[in-house]
């Protein structure tokens, strides 16, 4: 099928950043197939036409770094010191069930869907649930397993999710959407041979290995008092510094770090709300970006920053940046899209088939509208992006050609994956209102 659609102004975020403020877009079935001006004699070629009304047009959104089946989490300890030990390690060893992810990765998914975010990197516990979820929801998703140093709500045993990861990456290795990877959990929460052993199955099935790295002031100080090197030191010595790597916060890097991961190829999902509400620090991002270091935006789970829009992480990117660097022309608007969208896609290694509108490339779009009143007027359609719209101004996406949003509505029942989740939460509700009262 031939669809067209006409009259947006469209934001390629291509290399050359080309833009086309009465521009049109054809797509066949999954793939784009034109980019540019109005063209009538290809628009007679149309099965459908779709009217953006001067609506922004721009490659979906990719989200680098979530646990988006920590929806129940949400808005649960939020000022609580040492809330990762005191409420969610523990939560999630009580409650977190295979259903339960099931049903809050399809809710997450349905959130990243309606703000424009199309793909998305995943790290929690039972990943084929969460494979499943967007398997039914036609969400691109790039997902890995937690490998961690105790047994877990999946696994009985400590470090239990590398053979789930093994047989989670052959079970889905040849999917459509789903890009299965290995995800340790931290430098700090994995042993050497763990990681060793993890960055093998990355490499024997050509994959990506996801963890944080360098977020936590003790995880610092314990690298510096156990082996005098930083976390990122400690990965290059046992040889797991790599391309392969998708770093998640890497707030505490210093220049060597920044080097060595330049030198790697390793990439950096870079999820400021988390750190910022978490008081950990601001990442130097800036310096990264100097240093060649590909960076992508993640918004974490949507218990550590509350959503899974890239909206709230643009604005806050660049606020932070501008801030910490006392700098107002640091990070111009186009750049910190493109850190939402092609480079993203770069961080995924999927920059090939996403993360820009261009001919060949997957048609994996987010149609903004402008009629709102925080869009008028609109200058600069990357200010406008990053500094005035929100999640609500998203009108349309399409994942591979299927649009599932339309003129602001899901084509999934959204009341019924809310209630289906809330059914699921009962006991995870109750226990967390335990927890609270013990604490």
């Amino acid at each position: 099928m031939k669809t067209l659609i006409k009259n947006a102004w469209i934001l390629t975020m291509d290399q050359a950043l080309s833009t086309y403020p009465q521009g049109m877009l054809m797509m066949e079935d999954d793939q784009i197939t034109y980019v540019g001006d109005y063209d009538a004699l290809l628009a007679e070629d149309a099965d459908e036409v779709i009217d953006a009304m001067g609506g922004l047009l721009i490659p979906g959104m990719v989200n680098t770094h979530a646990h988006v089946s920590m929806i129940p989490f949400r808005s649960l300890g939020d000022d609580c010191p040492d809330r990762l030990r005191r409420y969610l390690f523990p939560l999630e060893i009580e409650c977190m069930n295979a259903s339960l992810v099931y049903e809050a990765a399809r809710y997450g998914i349905l959130e990243m869907q309606r703000s424009g975010v199309t793909t998305f990197l995943d790290m929690y516990y039972f990943e084929e649930e969460v494979a499943r979820a967007c398997d039914e929801m036609q969400m691109r998703g790039v997902l890995g397993e937690t490998v961690i140093n105790f047994p877990t709500c999946d696994c009985e045993e400590a470090y239990g999710g590398l053979d789930y990861s093994e047989n989670f990456i052959r079970n889905w290795k040849s999917h459509e959407l789903v890009t299965p990877i290995i995800a340790p959990h931290a430098t700090n929460t994995n042993d050497a041979s763990a990681l060793k052993a993890a960055h093998e199955i990355a490499k024997t099935y050509d994959t990506l290995i996801s963890m944080h790295v360098a977020e936590m002031d003790y995880e610092m100080k314990e690298f510096r008092e156990n082996y005098n090197m930083t976390p990122v030191e400690y990965l290059d010595s046992i040889g797991v510094l790599s391309d392969r790597l998708v770093a998640a916060h890497c707030i505490h890097v210093n220049e060597h770090d920044m080097k060595l991961m330049a030198a790697r190829g390793t990439s950096v999902a870079h999820c400021v709300g988390s750190n910022m509400k978490a008081g950990k620090g601001i990442s130097p991002i800036k310096e990264m970006v100097q240093h060649g270091i590909t960076v992508g935006l993640g918004t974490d789970g949507p218990s550590s920053g509350n959503t899974l829009d890239l909206f709230t992480q643009m604005k806050t990117t660049v606020y932070a940046q501008k801030t910490h660097y006392k700098d107002r022309s640091l990070f111009k608007a186009e750049e910190i899209l493109k850190l939402a969208t092609i480079e993203g896609a770069k961080v995924l290694k999927m920059d090939e088939k996403i993360g820009s509108l261009e001919v060949g490339k997957k048609a994996d779009l987010v149609l903004i509208e402008t009629n709102s009143v925080n869009m008028f007027p609109i200058y600069d359609p990357y200010s406008a992006i990053v500094y005035s719209a929100n999640a609500s101004n998203v009108d349309s996406v399409w994942i591979n050609g299927v649009r599932v949003l339309k003129e602001k509505q899901s084509i999934f029942n959204q009341q019924e994956i809310k209630e289906a989740l809330m059914q699921e939460m009962k006991i995870f509700k109750q226990r967390a209102i335990e927890r609270s009262k013990e604490l």
